[in-house]
């Protein structure tokens, strides 16, 4: 995927003195990996604007994950950033097409996660009773005809998380060739997953909250779900009960 440095400041969902929220284009991986190839963290000096140092990324998104994306301004908004990330503060709303229906129309997904492999260099999870407490929350937007549109809040920040979970409950993500298989590939060629929503405590007690808008490969598929006047800013900040 080629992006301009335009491309990148057009994105700016949100900026103030400590952080900015991007909204974060698929098929960009946000730091460099075993892959190579173009990568997001290479813009962050255009984004420095007056600030004392370009900003870093205080969280990570896979790279054919799209949407909401937090980056730290200075190394105090850093570190508080990366703790409220850790302690499940930062409250953060996905929507995914998925291959089947699940039964519930809302329901919290309890699978531990570990690697599927020692190998430092793969990060490809399984669900695992051995791995890592791991919990999801979801609820059914939309479905017909074998495929629904899923709100997701991950309640824990498990790598692949939402993908893993999702396809070992029988409803994979559309797209996503990792773990979705072959009916997930019939369905999209590009993953169908976006960071939607996202809500951050302020230092003085009101949050910020920022949307991105779907990105056309999803938005595509709505109008056969009769949602073709889904916007995120109607998602809930909170899928808990």
């Amino acid at each position: 995927m080629r992006i301009s440095p335009d491309d990148i400041r057009a994105r700016i969902l949100h900026r103030d003195a400590d952080m900015l929220v991007l909204d974060k284009p698929a098929g960009i991986a946000v730091h460099k990996g075993p892959k190579g190839g173009e990568t997001l963290d290479a813009f962050f000096p255009v984004l420095q604007f007056e600030a004392s140092e370009p900003p870093e990324l205080a969280h990570r998104l896979d790279r054919e994950t799209s949407g909401c994306l937090v980056l730290g301004r200075n190394r105090p908004a850093l570190k508080r950033l990366g703790a409220m990330f850790a302690d499940g503060r930062i409250r953060k709303i996905y929507v995914a097409l998925c291959c089947g229906v699940p039964a519930e129309v809302n329901g919290r997904i309890e699978l531990p996660l570990a690697r599927r492999s020692h190998d430092k260099r793969s990060w490809w999870m399984k669900v695992d009773p051995a791995g890592d407490p791991s919990f999801t929350r979801y609820r059914v937007l939309a479905s017909r005809g074998g495929l629904s549109f899923l709100a997701l809040q991950p309640e824990t920040g498990r790598t692949h998380q939402l993908r893993v979970h999702c396809a070992a409950m029988g409803w994979p993500i559309a797209g996503d060739r990792i773990y979705g298989g072959d009916r997930a590939m019939a369905a999209s060629r590009q993953l169908q997953l976006h960071a939607a929503r996202i809500r951050i405590p302020g230092k003085g007690g009101s949050a910020v909250e920022v949307t991105a808008p779907l990105p056309s490969a999803m938005s595509d598929f709505l109008g056969h779900l009769g949602l073709e006047d889904f916007r995120p800013e109607q998602l809930p900040a909170d899928l808990a009960p």
